[in-house]
């Protein structure tokens, strides 16, 4: 049996430097666009957090408006924080092609992103946080023997114990190994280690399993207790969200959350919203929170920068309120800068005619929770979601979900659009409720268009 360990574990440790040469591994592959992760880039820094490079390479090249010349491949080094599964992006790098460099820029500002179960940086985070297979032969063929070197305690422990048992059947009185009198000899062959207690207990296995596949503070062992998920009710409700993690305690300290009861705002001649939206290829996906769609190539201007829309999403009823009033829905369109700033724009919805817009979402809902709709061939102008009038309320908050991000410009849209009782009803039978409550105001200037 041992000769038999030897040569497994021989075999294991010739494996390991082999996995280091596959750098770049695929996360995501869909009609237009791959999504890579570059393994032997990961690394811890001073803080623990996990560094590494990622990359979507793109089928058809697009204009980069700063050189107006096309690149087809964008590389962003992310720092993944494993225990709050949430990530900041430290460098983007653009090029015309592999090895063909456009431009590449630091980001100046890295605000952290949470990460939603089922979306493409939860996959990315996964294969970040799990144990590194390459790149560090030592470390890993170290970790190698360890297992086998269990494995073989796991297997002396069970042949003593099928000992034990034919012995006691054969009713023959030797004592079982944990009751062995000091003076009892072991065999001539057999080394005194191998008689040591063996700390293999039947739940230690899967404990050890279980922090092998899941980050660093979402582990569920044995001696822990399952971590409760953010909800809109019960336990993992609003009331709980500071509690529910350390990462998560700005939203009950924090003096700038939202949403609010906007009022009482200074009314001026704000400066008008570029909105640069077109139609653009989408996504759909049920994330457990919300519907969400990803979209690409919109961006609007303001106060001299600009910020890239990566996605919207609905809350019923809305979560914001003006003057004490609440809408039927809301839309949040999240808005990203070069340097990570957020901006949404809130686009209010009560109950009137059918939304074309909000139709081509609900035509295309996935059939299961984090499963993603790409409807071929079809685009979707977000343009379409925005009233006549852009006049807007402004004020600055925070992310409406846990980890709560403070930070986070707000520009809600004092117009309200339609949205059918039917389509309200579409979602109210996916989501009852998924509005976080009106936060204290701190005093906070408001400014609104006149």
């Amino acid at each position: 049996m041992y000769p038999t360990l030897r040569r497994l574990l021989l075999c294991l440790l010739t494996l390991v430097p082999g996995m280091a040469s596959a750098a770049w591994q695929v996360i995501s592959a869909e009609p237009g666009k791959r999504v890579e992760l570059d393994r032997a880039s990961i690394k811890k820094d001073e803080t623990g957090k996990s560094i590494a490079r990622g990359r979507i390479i793109l089928e058809k090249a697009i204009i980069d408006p700063k050189t107006s010349m096309s690149y087809r491949i964008v590389e962003a080094v992310n720092r993944y924080d494993c225990g709050s599964r949430s990530y900041s992006t430290l460098k983007r790098s653009y090029f015309k092609d592999e090895g063909e460099l456009l431009r590449e820029e630091d980001v100046k500002v890295q605000v952290e992103m949470p990460v939603r179960t089922g979306m493409l940086d939860d996959k990315l985070l996964r294969e970040v946080c799990r144990p590194k297979p390459g790149g560090d032969a030592t470390l890993a063929a170290s970790r190698t023997a360890d297992k086998v070197n269990e494995a073989a305690g796991e297997l002396r422990k069970a042949n003593e114990a099928l000992v034990q048992k034919e012995v006691k059947r054969a009713n023959l009185q030797t004592p079982s190994p944990e009751k062995t009198e000091p003076e009892a000899k072991p065999a001539a062959h057999a080394k005194p280690a191998a008689h040591a207690p063996i700390a293999v207990t039947a739940s230690a296995v899967p404990a050890r399993v279980a922090r092998s596949h899941f980050p660093t503070g979402n582990a569920v062992t044995g001696d822990t207790h399952a971590h409760i998920h953010w909800s809109y009710e019960g336990e993992g409700g609003p009331e709980n969200w500071g509690r529910l993690k350390p990462e998560y305690a700005t939203c009950a300290s924090g003096k700038r959350q939202s949403p609010i009861d906007i009022r009482d705002g200074f009314r001026v001649d704000l400066e008008a919203i570029q909105f640069s939206y077109r139609p653009s290829p989408f996504r759909v996906v049920d994330n457990g929170h919300t519907i969400q769609v990803e979209v690409s190539g919109s961006h609007i201007s303001l106060l001299g920068k600009t910020y890239e829309l990566a996605q919207f999403h609905f809350h019923r009823p809305s979560e914001e309120r003006v003057n004490g009033k609440s809408f039927d829905m809301v839309a949040h369109l999240v808005h990203k800068s070069e340097d990570g700033k957020l901006a949404v724009v809130a686009v209010l919805l009560e109950k009137g005619m059918e939304h074309p817009l909000i139709q081509s979402v609900w035509n295309n809902l996935p059939l299961e929770k984090n499963d993603y709709v790409t409807p071929p061939g079809l685009t979707i102008d977000v343009a379409q979601l925005l009233p006549e009038d852009r006049s807007y309320y402004t004020y600055m908050g925070s992310l409406t979900t846990p980890p709560c991000s403070e930070g986070v410009l707000w520009l809600v849209l004092k117009q309200a659009q339609p949205i059918s009782p039917e389509q309200l009803a579409i979602f109210a039978r996916l989501y009852r409720h998924n509005a976080r409550p009106v936060q204290a105001n701190f005093a906070r200037m408001i400014k609104e268009s006149r």
